[in-house]
């Protein structure tokens, strides 16, 4: 009798386990099931509010709906920008449920990347806006040139939104985390060794180029008389 105690305790200790991890597992069913429901409605949510707010038409103008197609992604910004609100929630029912279930460890990655969702948010709505941006300041400085008759507009127009364009998108890397540092210094080192070359060329050897290319720019029958 003894011997068959001894063979039915990790039968009834096992059983006793099942018992009490059952009701959890249900209750995280329940959880996930709540936040799928809860995520589809957010993203639903979400897309009409940003097509209301003609949101699709800044990020056309902003080249980065026409940049997708390009690379054969058929979704535009905004339902990508719509997911990503959806997986927060999602993910956020996923810690929920698992904490249920003690699952540390999954907890402890879901939690990471619950909290990189929305820095990934704001580095594209920072990359949508910076877009949109550096093609308006291009725009702007093309118009002007034009109006003031000033040769190589399109290559000023080129330069103020590349400039621009690299700034963003550093500035967005930066909000996600992955290298920011590394990739602002070098766009700094790089900028002012540009600086510095142009100051060289315009100091030392590069009069004659300068005062050519500025010639260029501004004519002298457009200079005020002294």
């Amino acid at each position: 009798m003894e011997r068959i105690d001894v063979l039915l305790d990790p039968i009834k200790a096992a059983l006793t386990q099942i018992a009490h991890f059952l009701p959890r597992l249900a209750i995280a069913m329940i959880v996930l099931f709540i936040g799928w429901l809860l995520a589809r409605g957010v993203r639903f949510a979400v897309i009409k509010a940003l097509r209301a707010a003609n949101f699709p038409v800044l990020t056309e103008r902003a080249g980065l709906d026409p940049f997708l197609r390009e690379g054969g992604i058929t979704i535009d910004t905004t339902i990508i920008l719509a997911t990503l609100v959806s997986w927060v929630v999602l993910v956020a029912a996923l810690v929920i449920a698992f904490n249920g279930l003690d699952l540390g460890y999954a907890t402890d990655l879901l939690g990471r990347v619950a909290v990189f969702l929305p820095r990934l948010i704001v580095a594209l709505l920072i990359l949508v806006f910076g877009m949109y941006f550096a093609r308006f300041a291009g725009s702007a400085v093309l118009a002007y040139c034009r109006g003031a008759r000033i040769q190589d507009a399109d290559v000023l127009e080129k330069i103020v939104r590349y400039t621009i364009l690299v700034f963003v998108i550093v500035i967005a890397i930066d909000q996600i985390g992955l290298g920011g540092d590394i990739l602002r210094e070098a766009f700094l080192i790089v900028l002012a060794g540009v600086v510095l070359a142009l100051a060289l060329a315009f100091g030392l050897g590069g009069k004659a180029w300068a005062q050519e290319l500025l010639e260029r720019w501004w004519p002298h029958h457009r200079r005020p008389d002294k």
